[in-house]
């Protein structure tokens, strides 16, 4: 399971609605979530140029796209951006992983 940073701007007529009749919205994203094996662990509105974002577990890339294609059908936000994220001994492994590689890469000759 890999852990995702999911971020959206809501459309303004779903913000109507929104105020129109108050809702939980955190229970309406773990209902986009959950069918794909996902799990909400973080749910929060925002300021700024989003609206809300959320930190969701999947158990893959194909899960989290099908969970973000279920949304952006949803007529619901205007953006919806999707980022991978990883643990803190992920990034270590990472890091390992370069310090072990060959150093090839260089920037381009003057």
């Amino acid at each position: 399971m890999g852990y995702y940073l999911l971020q959206w701007k809501y459309k303004d007529a779903q913000v109507k609605r929104m105020i129109a009749k108050p809702h939980d919205r955190q229970a309406m994203a773990a209902k986009a979530i959950e069918p794909f094996g996902g799990k909400l662990h973080s749910f929060f509105f925002a300021f700024g140029p989003i609206d809300g974002l959320a930190i969701v577990e999947y158990p893959d890339n194909e899960s989290a796209a099908a969970s973000a294609m279920l949304v952006a059908g949803a007529d619901v936000v205007d953006s919806l951006s999707t980022t991978v994220l990883l643990t803190s001994a992920e990034a270590e492994k990472a890091m390992k992983r370069v310090g072990s590689a060959k150093h090839s890469y260089a920037a381009m000759p003057e």
